[in-house]
């Protein structure tokens, strides 16, 4: 697993992982999901429904819909607001008009 999360001078919580598109990565108590897919190297959360290009965290702070994945089997989560828990299960969500779901 990759971790590119600053190590020196920070306290952190409780180490888990979380399945992100079937591969498990590392995530703290007190992180977000955002937080954990940027520090695994992971840059998309969902692709655009005609030509599949890839989305990814924008703003940060729940406005822009850029970080809209699947959490847990519930579509249009917004992992940037959305904290990592342990054994979450995170999928690339595919559109944005429908909401909808890969099959």
């Amino acid at each position: 697993m990759k971790n590119g999360r600053i190590q020196k001078g920070v306290s952190r919580g409780k180490p888990f992982e979380i399945e992100v598109d079937g591969e498990k990565i590392l995530a703290y108590e007190g992180e977000t999901i955002a937080a954990s897919l940027l520090a695994a190297g992971k840059r998309t959360c969902r692709q655009t429904k005609l030509t599949k290009e890839p989305r990814g965290i924008y703003c940060g702070m729940g406005v822009c819909m850029g970080c809209a994945m699947i959490v847990n089997g519930r579509p249009n989560t917004l992992v940037c607001q959305t904290m990592a828990t342990p054994n979450c299960k995170v999928q690339t969500q595919i559109g944005i008009g429908n909401w909808e779901t890969p099959k």
